[in-house]
């Protein structure tokens, strides 16, 4: 099995984390798993997509949630704004605007918040993040084009520097932003992948994967086809990863107890879900978009946590910082996934909903938010259950 077929699709995800799951299971890992409490946690989540979404219609767990948090019309009058391009341009500005905010994500630390100029809007984390992202894109800052400023580019990408997102970002000693370098790099590490990857970057420009994903897989784009594309054509911009053949594995890491890699993609399976519903207001479908699986981060994985599926067995540890590369994380990361997958079914079904229901959805209506509503429970500051050591570069 070649390097791709073996790491880089949704497969890899549950083969691999299924190894770190069953050591769980068995008594050889760090953590214990209490799979009664899998009922108990699919009823929470549940409670939640009640709260959040009563009439159960739910968006895919993307983006594009967080540009319209607190002020639905922000991302309405953006359509507006480009309702007169033909439905791909529509699109390539969706992916413009789409794969630069989702590198600038990761965890932006409990002490960050974005003001909103003209608004009562003020956030932290994920909904903050987009937002800020959202007005630098709109501001023409990802763009070099004298005529465009609603769209990103190669050249621009790779000039834009700590001291630009830390403006838009509104970053200061009182309003810290965690791993702005990194974040920062990884942006400048698009704009290389752009300019390097002109097979995938038509144009040269995010947008240009429209071109590539029509052009190689039609009307219907398999989601798995999505997420392959995305890790070939950015497996460039991670740093420090590992390299097989001549391949940046991503989010792939080796555990001490374990002979092959443990494969994740989290950042990369979100930006795909982030962009199924530009594809799909462009007149695409997505087809099996439930073979991609659920997101390896600290709000599912804290809702498992803190509702007690998972537990260190040395409770001692939940004291340290613990980075991206250890078995701790790695452990935590796994059987996050691998939960995700049990819990998805016994939501389903109490919901009353079908089975192709994807995944992307459930993690949208129910988990993530799960995640995040035990921990304002839990924590003042809704912090995650441990203590993270990131470079704003995974979470």
């Amino acid at each position: 099995m070649n390097v791709v077929d073996k790491y880089l699709n949704p497969d890899a995800v549950r083969r691999s984390t299924l190894k770190i799951y069953e050591s769980c299971l068995s008594g050889e890992a760090l953590f214990s798993v209490d799979e009664s409490k899998l009922d108990s946690t699919a009823d929470f989540v549940v409670d939640v997509i009640k709260e959040n979404y009563p009439d159960l219609n739910i968006p895919y767990h993307s983006r594009w949630g967080h540009f319209k948090a607190g002020n639905e019309e922000r991302l309405k009058k953006f359509f507006r704004e480009i309702k007169d391009f033909d439905k791909l341009e529509q699109a390539r500005i969706c992916f413009d605007l789409v794969i630069p905010s989702v590198l600038l994500d990761a965890g932006a630390g409990p002490d960050w918040k974005y003001k909103e100029a003209g608004t009562d809007f003020h956030a932290g984390r994920s909904e903050g993040l987009g937002v800020a992202s959202f007005y630098m894109f709109k501001a023409g800052c990802f763009s070099k084009s004298d005529s465009s400023k609603m769209r990103s580019d190669a050249i621009r990408l790779q000039e834009i520097s700590s001291d630009d997102v830390a403006e838009y970002f509104q970053v200061s000693e009182s309003n810290p932003l965690v791993g702005l370098e990194g974040r920062t790099e990884l942006v400048r590490s698009l704009g290389k992948a752009v300019a390097q990857e002109s097979k995938y970057f038509i144009g040269g420009r995010p947008g240009g994967l429209v071109d590539y994903l029509q052009q190689n897989f039609g009307q219907k784009i398999p989601a798995r086809d999505i997420l392959q594309t995305i890790l070939l054509s950015m497996g460039s911009i991670w740093p420090g990863r590992i390299n097989l053949e001549g391949i940046n594995l991503g989010d792939a890491w080796k555990h001490s107890k374990h002979d092959d890699y443990i494969v994740f993609h989290k950042l990369s399976q979100w930006l795909s879900y982030s962009l199924f519903e530009p594809l799909e207001l462009a007149g695409f479908e997505i087809v099996n978009p439930d073979e991609m699986t659920g997101l390896a981060e600290y709000r599912n994985g804290g809702l498992f946590y803190d509702l007690g599926l998972i537990q260190l067995k040395d409770k001692s540890l939940e004291e340290n910082k613990h980075l991206p590369n250890s078995d701790l994380i790695i452990e935590w990361r796994a059987l996050t996934v691998q939960l995700l997958d049990k819990v998805a079914p016994l939501v389903r079904k109490k919901l009353g909903l079908k089975e192709e229901f994807p995944l992307a959805k459930i993690l949208e209506g129910g988990t993530w938010w799960a995640g995040r509503k035990i921990a304002s429970q839990k924590r003042s500051d809704s912090s995650p259950p441990l203590k993270l050591d990131s470079d704003g570069t995974v979470f």
